[in-house]
């Protein structure tokens, strides 16, 4: 007898999701040769798929190079998701206001099936800064975007979320013991403050942003560098102060109130 989850496959739908998920990690794109071979599939099957993918304007077809690469319609097509275009219209102005006063990068996470997406990122003013990617896929354990959304949910939904997450590049395997200490100093301070556990001389700062529920639904976060230089900038503790208040303000607005 089969499975539930293989009685109600779509094998079709399958294979396009599995040429998307390739091809987002391969940012030269890929010939239809290529993915098949990392696919394990025919290059008829794989033609068949990217075909309808580019017809579909998901995937993009450089006939020159004869090579596919995502398009960013998938990108589009996830802002009009109406908590996250809520979120990033009001959220955005501010981030820069912020940003410009503390001279720091920040960014917004929010989880999606497992993985821990930037959906909104402002760098800091002057030549250089310290920035996610909107778009970039980060860590659950060791960044404090991942920390703070795993505190501030139900014990089920955090083991559902440990659960489904996908290691990204650079990310360590989950110590359980290590993890739990995190949040339960996060539960204990409000947010997340401690050097990176990903870069050298950067500072993560993070805060939850709550839905009515009182869940995190998002975290607002200043990777923070100290300057060097004789450029007068605030403290950390002033930023720790400016990106709290502004947190608290994501989710009144969020929130309704």
């Amino acid at each position: 007898m089969l499975e539930d989850n293989d009685k109600y496959r779509a094998p079709a739908l399958d294979k396009g999701l599995d040429i998307m998920e390739l091809l987002s990690s391969h940012g030269e794109g890929l010939s239809q040769k290529e993915v098949a071979v990392a696919l394990s599939r025919s290059q008829g099957e794989i033609y068949r798929m990217l075909s309808t993918l580019v017809r579909r304007d998901y995937v993009i077809y450089s006939t020159s190079a004869d090579r596919y690469t995502l398009s960013l319609k998938m990108f589009s097509v996830s802002q009009k998701h109406p908590p996250i275009n809520r979120l990033i219209g009001i959220a955005l102005p501010m981030m820069r206001r912020a940003s410009r006063t503390t001279w720091q990068s920040c960014h917004i996470g929010m989880e999606s099936n497992g993985d821990i997406v930037i959906v909104a990122s402002v760098e800091s003013p002057g030549n250089w800064s310290v920035a996610l990617k909107t778009g970039s896929v980060v860590g659950l354990w060791n960044t404090g975007t991942g920390r703070v959304l795993s505190t501030y949910r139900p014990e089920t939904e955090r083991e559902d979320l440990i659960n489904h997450h996908r290691q990204v590049t650079g990310e360590p395997k989950l110590i359980r013991s290590e993890f739990d200490a995190h949040i339960k100093r996060i539960k204990r301070v409000g947010f997340e403050h401690m050097p990176s556990a990903t870069a050298v001389g950067v500072t993560n700062i993070a805060f939850p942003i709550f839905n009515p529920a009182g869940i995190a639904f998002a975290v607002l976060s200043c990777p923070f560098v100290e300057r060097l230089d004789d450029v007068e900038v605030p403290s950390q503790d002033t930023t720790i102060k400016i990106f709290s208040h502004l947190a608290k303000e994501l989710t009144t607005f969020y929130c309704g109130g």
